[in-house]
Parts: structure tokens; sequence; C-alpha cells
């Protein structure tokens, strides 16, 4: 699996967020491309410990195991995922914002290293390793610039 944490990985990530432009339709879900770029910001701000978010102590007992190896393994994310709803964008933000503030942050994986990973307990999936927020991260924005066609 690509790494976000390798600079030729990141690259491939920033090359592909270059190509969105304003206009680009998503090929499924309801988010415009500004609130996709927007809500792909949350969980990298989740592990660099600038976003807190609160789950359920049920939902993290009942579901947290099963959702962790969704998103730490090789298969790709389906299309109809639900979201979190700290991570739901129902505003419209600024294309170009948001576009700068998700390379920004995507950019920081790669220069930053593991050294930029404040937060290793995630709120539902638990304890996770580098690797495994590595993969979470890289899965999830692979999943929604696949959304737009990128």
């Amino acid at each position: 699996m690509e790494s976000l944490f390798d600079p030729h990985g990141n690259q491939k990530i920033l090359d592909r967020i270059e190509q969105l432009t304003p206009i680009k339709l998503s090929e499924w879900g309801v988010m415009t491309v500004a609130q996709m770029m927007e809500h792909c910001q949350m969980p990298l701000k989740v592990v660099y410990g600038t976003k807190q978010i609160k789950v359920n102590w049920l939902m993290r007992f009942c579901f947290g195991r099963s959702a962790k190896k969704l998103f730490t393994g090789e298969k790709k994310f389906g299309k109809g995922l639900p979201t979190a709803k700290e991570f739901k964008v129902t505003y419209h933000p600024n294309f170009d914002e948001a576009k700068a503030g998700l390379k920004e942050l995507v950019a920081k994986f790669s220069r930053d290293g593991r050294a930029g990973i404040m937060v290793t307990e995630h709120p539902l999936f638990g304890k996770m390793t580098y690797e495994e927020i590595d993969h979470a991260q890289w899965k999830h924005l692979d999943h929604h610039l696949r959304q737009f066609g990128v």
C-alpha cells in the first residue's frame, strides 16, 4: 500500500489534489469538491492533535475493532460508508482555501513524519500504530479523490 510518510507516495496524493477544480462533480455522494477537501482535513487534524472528536463508549466497544480492520486493511473503501457527525461538512467552504489547507496537511505527513503524529489513540479504533494511521489516512484520501475522479 502507498504511504503518506513516503515523499513519493505523498506527492502522488498532492498531484491528485492539484487536479481538482471547483466544477469537478462527484461520481457518488452528496458533497461538493470543496466540502470533500474540508472533510478530508478532519481525520488528519485528529492525528495531529488539532481536532478532537468524542465517540460513545458503546460504539467503540461494539464496532471499534471491526471498523479499525476496514480502515487499516488492504481493501479499498466502498461507496456509501457512514461519516462521523464531527466530519460532516454542511457549509460551503471556499474552494481555494480548502484545497490549500488539505495540501498543507498532507504535505505535513511526509515532512514531519512520525514526529508530527500527536494522537495514536483513535477515539473509535483505539490504539493505532504509525503504519495503521498511515494506511487509514491514505485509504480515506484515496477514497475521496476517486469519488471526484482523480
